[in-house]
Order: C-alpha cells, then structure tokens, then sequence
C-alpha cells in the first residue's frame, strides 16, 4: 500500500470532547455512582443513608457500607450519567465522598 492510499485518523481534543458529550448524552453508555471511604462517618451512618437515600434494605445497605470500608469503595448505583451525578451530589449532601465513573464494559 502507497501513502497516497492511506488515510490518517488523528483525535484532536475536540474531537474527544464531542465523543465525551455524544456518551454522556447517550441513555445507552451506563455511569456508576461510586462511594468511597473515609475516616470520618460512622458504618451505621453509612447504612442509614444507603437506606434512606436509595432505599436499600438494611441488608443491601449492610453489604455496601462493607464493601466501602473494606475495599475501600463501593457501586452503589449505576444508569445514565445526568442521574449518577444526582446521586453523587446526594452523596456529599450527606457528608460522604462519592465520585461518578464509566462502567466498565
């Protein structure tokens, strides 16, 4: 193959940055609301907000609040990026530190 037949393909920033929107946009492409731990709240603290805010059983939020404190974090949701930003902002409400994420595919 000559050079003349090739074609180049280069990302530029803008680039990224429109493929950013297209995905944060798309209801397809899921987000995590991720929660991590810290020093500061208590794990019935944590426990309780699972369950009032996603209304987790005492069950579910039980297992979450130990995967946080010992894994060091947990998904505790996952959907469109606009709702896990909600869910993140939520989260420091509360007092917690959470973050939003691609999902892994």
């Amino acid at each position: 193959m000559t050079a003349s037949n090739t074609t180049m393909v280069f990302a530029s920033p803008a680039t990224d940055e429109e493929t950013d929107k297209l995905a944060a946009s798309d209801p397809a492409v899921p987000w995590q609301t991720v929660v991590w731990d810290d020093p500061v709240n208590l794990m019935s603290y944590v426990v309780r907000v699972f369950r009032e805010y996603f209304g987790f059983s005492h069950e579910k939020a039980t297992q979450l609040m130990l995967a946080v404190h010992n894994d060091g974090h947990a998904v505790v949701a996952e959907g469109p990026r606009e709702q896990m930003e909600l869910h993140a902002q939520a989260m420091h409400d509360y007092g917690l530190s959470a973050t939003v994420r691609k999902a892994p595919r």
